[in-house]
């Protein structure tokens, strides 16, 4: 039990380390307060919860890993190497990607309750 605690110590760590040192982490984190916050406010269904929370999620791992790959290339090697830089516009491409399917779904999911509202 000891070791699994203390596993859960190193992850909360990172965590808390992606949020303190990462811009777009801190931006990402902004976001989806605002849209947590807005899912409060208009009084999403269960089934809407799921689909926002997933999408936050998705998005805010993706940049972690994509954070962790781009420490590890630069601990590799500072110096440009085509395939360093492949691996960093791929996993860039990946945020981009699921950011870009997230505000999507973000836009499908609060349209609804904004038109009821104020429209």
């Amino acid at each position: 039990m000891r070791y699994f605690l203390k596993s859960l110590g190193f992850a909360w760590n990172g965590i808390l380390g992606f949020f303190r040192t990462e811009r777009n982490g801190r931006i990402q984190g902004v976001i989806a307060a605002l849209a947590v916050g807005a899912g409060i406010y208009f009084g999403l269904s269960r089934g809407e919860w799921i689909v926002l929370l997933a999408s936050i999620g998705a998005v805010i791992s993706l940049e972690m890993i994509n954070s962790a790959l781009e420490g590890l290339c630069n601990l590799y090697s500072t110096d440009y190497h085509p395939l360093i830089g492949r691996i960093k516009d791929g996993a860039a491409g990946a945020v981009l990607w699921t950011s870009i399917l997230a505000a999507i779904i973000g836009i499908l999911l609060f349209w609804p309750h904004v038109a009821a509202r104020f429209l």
